[in-house]
């Protein structure tokens, strides 16, 4: 039989995966010119996939500003492939607009109004967004040469290959070639199967059974007729149950939660409305329930920023760089997160964010930039002097960066009660709205930029296996948290809104470390704040939060089959107490899955927020160095080099009906 193409299968096909295949297509001329055969197996449309797809809600946005998004691995990248510049989000729609990008469908008119008041500053619709990840994904097949066939179902397993042709009847059994021993079978929900000497898991986030305490919050309300939604992406949940003026209990005020605001007020006919002084008032339609919200913090993620830098240009990082964490791996076997990267970290962000406030804001310092940034780095951070420097040169209190305050802005304090949480929790969002939505903080503007950086570099400079057990934990639960909590908040309207929601009634809050129990006797959850003593009684709770990565309880019917097949493996962690596991698949520095044996898998990949790698995101702020690309560039070359080295030897993709 001939030779024929190598085959690469992509298990899923959202943004993660068409970011792979840009590269595939930007590396193909130096690592391999021949033809490849590849899969994507995608129940939604390509390149938006479940989570940008376009059928949700319209009044649902992204986080990200337009001139934030772009799906192009630019010259930042710091990657072996070469740079492809390329339209951002807002580019994208001005080129629609003018006609230079032609490539779209017949907008509806919504759609097209969106795309004549778009500029930089816009908060978009996640429904534009799916356009432009469509429209990327189409340009990427373009540029392969349209070898790429898209399977909109599902995979259910892969298989390893061994000698069965798995009914391709046309070529035999292909057992005897070198191409077949490393070769699997991807089985389709559909019925069908297809052969690949390459798969690329990219799942992005997937749905997985309620934990215990899920599953028994679950019991409670079907043992008395109440309502419960545990985690989950919010768009797809049925709310239905939810009856107008019901109290409802909220754990959570993360991202998740400003989407349940949208569906449960504008989503039942609600509308805001502008007043003279730039507020919201919220016009009800009177099917809106009552919100009791409270997390850990007590407060939503921090607004998006409007302000631009008015000091120095923001340049690279200068404490958390290649030598200063070499420096690190050279003295100790393994890091701790919180003890030796932590204070570097925090070093870089204040550096930033005093940066601007001397050289942009010079008016509320008593000292020069030159002089306090060479005292600022010989200090730790954690330290007395670092403290007094600070303090003789920012007369304002204010304005000293507190990070500890930062993360957990009411920690120590105790509220009289219900109204005086109410009041400290509207206080915190105005407060939050006055530095970062108006012109007169950026320095704001810049620990944002700071963090992000740090956030996109350390993966690059930290490999994961040098990180002990317990700073694994912190980076995958703490750190992320923190940085999502500070840099990956909504935009500034949705605080408003919450504002306007507040004051209409139908928002309350219950302050920080939120606590639910479930009375027996009387079937309510019972939800409160120790800081406060308040107590609230409802029918309803809902858990405002995407569910907690975990290969071994997924819905996902692949990941189910490849942790219980034992082709891949859950992320353990062994610490002083016990061995943990983060719930996400094991990949190994070159993205391959760990099985359960802890042999990586030489052409079995893995990609996305689901795995074990440090890369976050689908798309990525332009001008970054973001993690993902860099990946997503290395992952690329990684596939290429494997059909340079099977190409003679591949045999058909499709093995059975798909």
């Amino acid at each position: 039989m001939p030779a024929n193409a190598p085959s690469v299968v992509f298990i899923g096909g959202g943004p993660r995966a068409a970011g792979v295949l840009e590269r595939i297509v930007a590396n193909r001329a130096a690592l391999f010119s021949g033809r490849l055969d590849i899969h994507v197996v995608e129940p939604y449309e390509p390149g938006s996939g479940r989570i940008w797809r376009y059928d949700q809600h319209p009044g649902l946005m992204m986080n990200s500003a337009a001139a934030d998004v772009t799906m192009f691995t630019d010259s930042s990248v710091a990657c072996e492939g070469p740079a492809v510049e390329g339209p951002g989000l807002a580019e994208w729609a001005a080129g629609v607009l003018d006609g230079s990008i032609t490539d779209v469908p017949d907008f509806p008119p919504a759609i097209r109004e969106q795309l004549r008041s778009l500029t930089g500053a816009t908060f978009p619709t996640r429904q534009l967004n799916s356009q432009y990840l469509e429209w990327f994904f189409r340009r990427t097949v373009s540029a392969l040469g349209g070898k790429v066939t898209v399977h909109r179902t599902t995979a259910v397993a892969i298989e390893p290959a061994g000698g069965s042709s798995r009914g391709d009847s046309s070529c035999g059994d292909h057992s005897s070639t070198g191409a077949d021993a490393d070769a699997h079978h991807v089985r389709l929900a559909n019925g069908g199967t297809l052969r690949a000497d390459v798969v690329v898991t990219a799942l992005g986030h997937t749905d997985s059974q309620p934990d215990a305490a899920s599953a028994a919050w679950a019991g409670f309300a079907a043992r008395h007729g109440a309502f419960h939604a545990a985690p989950s992406y919010t768009t797809d949940v049925d709310y239905s149950a939810v009856a107008a003026g019901q109290d409802v209990i909220v754990s959570g005020m993360g991202l998740a939660f400003v989407d349940l605001m949208v569906l449960l007020m504008e989503g039942r006919g609600g509308r805001f409305e502008e007043t003279p002084d730039g507020g919201l008032r919220y016009r009800a339609s009177g099917r809106e329930p009552h919100l009791w919200a409270g997390s850990r913090r007590g407060v939503p993620y921090h607004s998006k920023i409007s302000a631009v830098l008015h000091g120095e240009a923001h340049g690279e990082p200068r404490f958390v760089m290649a030598a200063a964490v070499g420096a690190l791996l050279e003295r100790h076997g393994e890091l701790d997160f919180r003890e030796q990267l932590w204070p570097l970290i925090a070093k870089e962000a204040g550096f930033g964010y005093y940066r601007e406030l001397f050289t942009g804001s010079p008016g509320r310092v008593s000292t020069s930039w030159a002089e306090f940034s060479t005292r600022f780095a010989e200090l730790d951070w954690y330290s007395a002097a670092r403290e007094e420097l600070v303090a003789a040169s920012v007369p304002d209190c204010r304005l000293h960066l507190d990070l500890e305050r930062l993360d957990h802005p009411f920690a120590g304090r105790r509220f009289a009660g219900h109204a005086e949480v109410q009041a400290a929790v509207a206080g915190y969002i105005e407060r939050d709205l006055g530095l970062r939505d108006g012109p007169d903080h950026p320095e704001t503007l810049a620990l944002f930029l700071s963090l992000l950086k740090v956030y996109m570099a350390l993966g690059r400079l930290v490999p994961a296996e040098r990180l002990n057990a317990r700073s694994q934990q912190a980076v995958h639960g703490w750190w992320h948290g923190f940085f999502s909590f500070v840099d990956s908040g909504p935009p500034p309207r949705r605080l408003r809104e919450m504002l306007a929601l507040h004051r209409a009634g139908l928002l309350h809050f219950l302050g920080p470390g939120l606590t639910v129990a479930a009375d027996e006797s009387t079937g309510d959850f019972v939800a409160g704040s120790p800081q406060s003593g308040a107590a609230v009684r409802a029918k309803a709770f809902i858990e405002a939060r995407l569910p907690a990565a975990s290969a071994a309880r997924s819905l996902n019917p692949l990941l189910q089959s490849v942790h219980r097949g034992g082709l891949g493996s859950e992320e353990q962690l062994l610490t002083a107490d016990g061995i943990h596991s983060t719930g996400k698949l094991l990949v190994s520095r070159e993205q391959q899955l760990v099985d359960a044996k802890g042999q990586a898998q030489d052409r079995i990949f893995g990609v996305g927020p689901g795995t074990s790698g440090w890369g976050a995101g689908a798309f990525a702020r332009p001008g970054t160095n973001a993690a993902p690309f860099r990946e997503n560039d290395a992952l690329a070359r990684s596939i290429l080099a494997v059909a340079a080295r099977m190409a003679p030897a591949a045999v058909p993709a499709a093995v059975g009906k798909a």
